[in-house]
């Protein structure tokens, strides 16, 4: 049976809505103190399967949501990429979530790429940003190689998380459409 919803692929990636079978490493991603410093902290395997179940509602209700990023080549689950923009969010973000296992080896630039790509023509948003903890070099690098610049910091996020110092990276799809031949 075809997967519900959209299906992207890169070069080495599939973007698909999440999987019950997503969860384990979902779990190992929340469970790793480096890992989700910067994303929340640390989660209980309880907390997670409450937060991990926040992608598939948003798909049924928003019609969209973070991708989970699955290898090609070993169909293991990487991370999450992807439109994201609850209530009293300060914009339309693309984000990012990676296990440790896949860090440094460029799948958050590869899956961003089609993740833009694909908000900008299916969702028609003007703009993106991301959210970023001021402490996260690695976003920060992903997000400038992506050609998103900083726009604003502070404490920008909606309760419960409006205690959260970040910076909004982010671009216009005009920004996006002009300069993306030189990123992908």
């Amino acid at each position: 049976m075809a997967d519900p919803g959209p299906r992207i692929e890169t070069e080495r990636l599939v973007l698909r809505l999440p999987r019950i079978e997503d969860f384990e490493r979902y779990a190992e991603l929340f469970a790793d103190p480096g890992a989700s410093r910067h994303i929340g902290g640390q989660l209980t395997r309880g907390a997670a399967w409450r937060r991990f179940l926040q992608m598939p509602g948003a798909w049924a209700l928003q019609g969209f949501a973070m991708f989970s990023v699955v290898e090609k080549s070993s169909g293991q689950w990487l991370g999450q990429v992807g439109p994201w923009r609850p209530e009293g969010w300060p914009g339309n973000e693309i984000g990012f979530a990676f296990h440790p296992a896949a860090w440094g080896q460029g799948y958050a630039h590869e899956s961003a790429v089609a993740a833009i790509d694909w908000a900008f023509d299916t969702l028609e948003w003007d703009e993106i940003i991301h959210c970023i903890s001021p402490a996260n070099l690695a976003s920060k690098k992903v997000a400038q190689r992506l050609g998103s610049r900083l726009l604003r910091q502070g404490y920008l996020l909606p309760p419960p998380v409006d205690g959260v110092e970040v910076e909004l990276w982010g671009q216009s799809r005009q920004q996006w459409r002009r300069n993306r031949g030189g990123r992908a």
